[in-house]
């Protein structure tokens, strides 16, 4: 699959470098404008010349197929867990921040969606020894100045395999969504079951055993009789909405099918939660997805597939703490949504394959409008998340099959005739491909524009020249 694994239509620079911009360069959208301030290179190809770019929905030819241009990746990775895995989230590791010196490694936790419930189980897993790919080095050998990039491997050289270390925990039912967050130095997992439960998990000891081995060997391993040190059976129906605190250690929000929220405190027993059971109900359909606002430690926002996206205030009475419904968010289901870490901005992805973005300043109003609405996929949005490291850009995926990288600072450039990109938006930054059913995707936070999606394909890791 990794010859099919993705489509690149980046085409402002189709022979750039490979090295990884500086923070001060300007990021190239698919069109040759991107950035409002950026500046018309004089040597551009004509027109006759130029790639032509191949849009996700074209028809093809007879005989023609698409192929994985390694080249637009700094690193690319794919791997199979077993079972299919339908939500995942990045460990936090103490492998420093900002990391861009290869090889990389990456911890995960992942819950498994297999086809007999007594199978299922909670994986940690490590992914070690990524080298970057080796077409991007040899562009950047071709290079004649010098490179930023952090790698010191050359294209010449051979390049060890990646590793893949794993430890397994037998988990009750299927995993619907799985988040994790660390207190003090703990690393705590909740887990949402299809039997109806929600289960916290500390998997600090896990993971120190996972981080502290060899990464140029693997490890398999089942933590026999590792089991949860919290569970919470009252929400009257399975669900998929959960949620850490960022702002407040161990507080947890958890949504259910049956528009049922509950808030989670932690209490002064160990490994005990406080959880109020009188849940915040004004959705009127099942709650999708659940966010935690980034700096109010009291405050957050949810959707529904009744179309809306609420913002709640837990200090209210729970039937008096809805402030702020956007009834219509969507023409259809409102499935995701993430909330911008620095800037007061939400986007929602739904059914109707829009995603729109919402400035929380403005959507008090009787009749709220996204600030900017992009409809790119072909389906169903399944999974949307801001770059906590660059807070104009976010990712999104799609039952289309398609990962999309967007950046609402760019703009489109009047000069630019080219008729193709026309139907593209100039915020579109980039498109990667060959996964199928697309589920769940994360920037990483302590590696700058590598994103990690899983589908029932499994799972890729991708860091683009586009971000």
């Amino acid at each position: 699959m990794a010859d099919e694994a993705s489509l690149q239509i980046n085409i402002a620079d189709p022979d750039g470098p490979a090295s990884e911009p500086g923070p001060s360069e300007p990021r190239e959208s698919l069109r040759s404008g991107t950035k409002k301030n950026r500046k018309t290179t004089e040597n551009e190809e004509s027109p006759e010349k130029k790639k032509s770019v191949f849009l996700p929905g074209k028809a093809m030819k007879d005989g023609e197929v698409l192929v994985c241009d390694k080249s637009v990746y700094y690193l690319f990775e794919e791997l199979q867990a077993g079972s299919p895995c339908l939500s995942f989230d990045i460990v936090r590791d103490s492998m420093g921040e900002k990391r861009v010196t290869y090889p990389m490694s990456a911890c995960i936790v992942a819950g498994t969606q297999a086809d007999h419930q007594h199978d299922n189980n909670l994986l940690l897993l490590k992914l070690g020894n990524m080298h970057q790919t080796e077409e991007s080095l040899k562009k950047r050998d071709d290079e004649t100045e010098d490179s930023e990039e952090s790698s010191d491997e050359s294209s010449d050289e051979e390049v060890e395999e990646s590793t893949l270390s794993a430890i397994s925990v037998k988990h009750k039912g299927c995993v619907n969504r799985v988040r994790a967050t660390c207190v003090g130095a703990r690393t705590l997992v909740a887990s949402w079951s299809e039997v109806g439960s929600v289960f916290i998990w500390d998997v600090s000891s896990l993971q120190a055993k996972l981080c502290g081995h060899s990464e140029s060997e693997e490890l398999q391993e089942r933590a026999d009789g590792f089991s949860p040190v919290f569970s919470f059976s009252g929400h009257l129906s399975e669900g998929f909405a959960v949620d850490w605190s960022p702002t407040v250690p161990g507080n947890l929000l958890t949504g259910d099918c049956r528009n049922k929220i509950h808030l989670w405190k932690p209490s002064n027993e160990a490994n005990t939660w406080n959880v109020d059971q009188r849940p915040f109900s004004a959705h009127t359909g099942s709650v999708e997805d659940i966010q935690w606002s980034p700096s109010e430690a009291s405050v957050f926002a949810s959707c529904s597939v009744d179309k809306s996206v609420r913002v709640w205030d837990v200090r209210a009475q729970p039937h008096k703490a809805c402030m702020i419904t956007v009834s219509e968010a969507h023409t259809s289901d409102a499935n995701v949504i993430s909330w911008n870490r620095v800037d007061p901005f939400i986007v929602s992805g739904g059914d109707d394959g829009v995603l729109n973005v919402w400035d929380l300043r403005e959507i008090s109003s009787n009749a709220p409008t996204p600030i900017a609405s992009f409809k790119h996929h072909s389906a169903p949005i399944t999974t949307v998340e801001w770059n906590c490291n660059d807070p104009s850009v976010f990712a999104s995926g799609g039952e289309d099959d398609q990962i999309a990288l967007w950046d609402i600072a760019c703009e489109k450039d009047d000069a630019d005739g080219d008729v193709v990109m026309d139907e593209v938006p100039p915020q579109l930054l980039f498109i990667h491909q060959g996964q199928e059913k697309i589920k769940e995707l994360h920037w990483h936070p302590q590696i700058p524009g590598l994103v990690i999606s899983t589908a029932l394909s499994g799972f890729n890791l991708f860091k683009s020249i586009s971000v």
